[in-house]
């Protein structure tokens, strides 16, 4: 099996792509890892390169008949900037691969999943090779793709169709033609290092936008590295969603073991 990986946001640092080829290269030796130059590209700006040439990248992958599946190198921020250059020119070996990631690369799965396009799966990136235990993390995602095993998939999945995303990721796709139709989906989110005022203000959003009136339920992932303010928030996390889940008429269903951690489970879009 070939993987391609690329980063359509942020630079990935080569020691820590280094460290996931190894693991691949001594736990899944059937797998070749082509990670693309363009994850490394220091520009000086923000991004891993240009808009142009993290489009390219992803392009020259998705569209490769060679690569099997898009493993994304790490979120950050930037996936969104090149959606509307990729989609058009996506080529049918791009609509028959599964491309991972979570984070910024919601953009992404969100967009490729509107327009029926692979098998979008929330899951760790070549990143979280990073985190203690890292390699436990990581192998959630390779085992789904190489079809290993499916001890990675996040526990309350029970083949109702599930879609996963960052809060902040999911309020910023709403209005726009890439939310996907979540119509009887359960919607998994999470979040990291925001104000809880924050936090309630996207669940707001999410509880008002008539693109998400069909959703079958919510639950609530972990909302990680709160960053306080003054006065402090009153409540709990929970507290908070199950109030926004009774403003838009849909039940809460408990907790969803995905966030930003070590222990961020595999959601593939749809029915697992």
């Amino acid at each position: 099996m070939k993987i391609g990986v690329c980063a359509p946001a942020n630079r990935l640092n080569p020691a820590e792509a280094a460290a996931a080829e190894a693991y691949v290269a001594i736990a899944y030796p059937e797998v070749e890892l082509a990670v693309h130059p363009q994850c490394f590209i220091d520009d000086g700006s923000h991004f891993a390169g240009t808009d142009e040439q993290r489009a390219a990248a992803f392009l020259e992958l998705a569209n490769d008949p060679g690569i099997d599946a898009i493993w994304f190198a790490r979120g950050g921020y930037g996936s969104n900037r090149i959606l509307h250059t990729i989609l058009p020119q996506l080529n049918n070996a791009a609509r028959a691969k599964s491309y991972v990631g979570y984070s910024d690369m919601g953009f992404m799965l969100g967009a490729l999943y509107a327009a029926r396009v692979g098998h979008p799966v929330h899951g760790p990136m070549m990143i979280d090779i990073g985190h203690q235990g890292g390699d436990l993390t990581i192998n959630r995602s390779l085992a789904w793709l190489t079809g290993r095993d499916r001890r990675g998939l996040e526990p309350s999945l029970d083949g109702k169709p599930a879609a996963a995303f960052n809060l902040s990721i999911l309020t910023s796709l709403i209005g726009s033609q890439w939310l996907p139709d979540l119509t009887d989906h359960v919607l998994m989110i999470e979040e990291v290092s925001e104000p809880l005022y924050r936090v309630d203000r996207m669940m707001f959003e999410m509880a008002h936008a008539t693109q998400l009136k069909g959703i079958a339920g919510v639950r609530l992932g972990r909302i990680s590295e709160i960053k306080p303010n003054t006065p402090p928030w009153q409540g709990t996390p929970e507290e908070m969603v199950t109030r926004w889940c009774g403003e838009m008429g849909v039940p809460y269903l408990g907790p969803a073991d995905i966030g930003h951690d070590a222990d961020n489970k595999v959601v593939p879009f749809g029915v697992a």
